[in-house]
């Protein structure tokens, strides 16, 4: 009997590409897919908390791809259902809540103070969040200036468009949701629809 397509070793190659790029996908796999996919997906996540201090819910995917870093006193702890995809990098401390989207090429380091992001919060593409800062004086060089740390605190069932900054300090409140190509300078209040550089308030989801 001849294989069929979807038991071929460069079908299985591609389809785990694919998953690592849009991992929203893992959910609706036909369970002739998950069985190995979810294989696959335990073998890699057991081998991350292994190296790193890492803490991952139940059905997570975290793309091969993706780059987490957790040293001792800088976890990442990652909720249920959860995923993280492709050329993403992450740099603790993190919290991610249940039902969290980090999209490819999503960048976060914590700091020192650390990322928190609420449930059900959607991270798109090339968004950049550095919760740490360089100080600026003209009597030393930048490289040779202090770094602090406040945190940022992304709330619940918040939306962040593609290629967004986010700058330390910044709290967005629950249920925001941030243009695309943004730079969050200040906090974001509950419902508020921001965009722009720097963001400012252009609407509210609230009717």
């Amino acid at each position: 009997m001849i294989d069929s397509p979807s038991n071929t070793d460069p079908y299985r190659t591609q389809h785990k590409l694919r998953l690592s790029y849009m991992p929203w996908l893992y959910a609706r796999l036909k369970p002739a897919q998950r069985l190995w996919a979810q294989q696959w997906q335990e073998e890699w996540q057991a081998y991350l908390c292994t190296m790193e201090t890492i803490r991952l819910g139940k059905n997570c995917f975290i793309a091969p791809e993706a780059r987490l870093f957790a040293e001792p006193g800088r976890p990442i702890i990652i909720g249920d259902n959860s995923y993280v995809a492709a050329d993403s990098v992450l740099h603790g401390p993190l919290t991610l809540g249940q039902g969290v989207s980090i999209n490819h090429h999503v960048s976060l380091d914590g700091g020192s103070k650390g990322i928190t992001i609420g449930d059900n919060s959607r991270i798109a593409a090339y968004t950049q969040a550095y919760a740490f800062n360089h100080g600026m004086e003209a009597d030393r060089l930048i490289s040779d200036q202090p770094v602090t740390s406040k945190g940022i605190v992304i709330g619940c069932d918040v939306w962040i468009g593609a290629n967004t900054g986010i700058v330390d300090g910044v709290h967005i409140g629950n249920h925001a949701v941030v243009g695309m190509g943004s730079l969050v300078t200040k906090s974001v209040a509950e419902y508020s629809k921001v965009a722009g550089n720097p963001a400012c308030v252009i609407g509210s989801r609230k009717k």
